[in-house]
């Protein structure tokens, strides 16, 4: 008979409790951002180093021209990406993380291999 191991549910803090909740909460906003497929992986694709445009157009399969564009401008806003212009021709662009972006990706991966590692089990159905 095999020893499961349990399991203990994570508890919010109480004072993020009252706060996340409530649809006003800035942090929906900045989840939103962070939590999007393309965002997940794009911040994990910087998270191995500056790249530019076409890497991450290869890294991120399956992503448009358009979300591209648009899933960098929100996180550079954010202050997650920064983007570097290189005055050569033909034009060149750079993206990396801030500071703040390679804390959040550092949070991200232990999401992401979780996702990975169970993905199969989950979509066969298994519990």
């Amino acid at each position: 008979m095999g020893m499961e191991t349990q399991v203990l549910p994570a508890r919010l803090p109480a004072d993020l409790s009252d706060g996340v909740f409530p649809a006003g909460c800035p942090s929906r906003t900045v989840l939103d951002h962070i939590t999007s497929k393309w965002g997940v992986l794009i911040l994990l694709s910087l998270s191995e180093g500056e790249q530019r445009w076409s890497d991450l157009r290869r890294r991120a399969e399956g992503i448009s021209e358009k979300m591209l564009a648009q899933t960098l401008k929100t996180l550079e806003r954010d202050g997650l990406v920064l983007r570097k212009s290189q005055p050569v021709i033909p034009p060149r662009v750079d993206y990396s993380l801030t500071d703040r972006g390679y804390e959040l990706s550092a949070l991200l991966i232990p999401l992401v291999a979780w996702a990975y590692n169970n993905a199969d089990e989950i979509l066969n159905g298994e519990r």
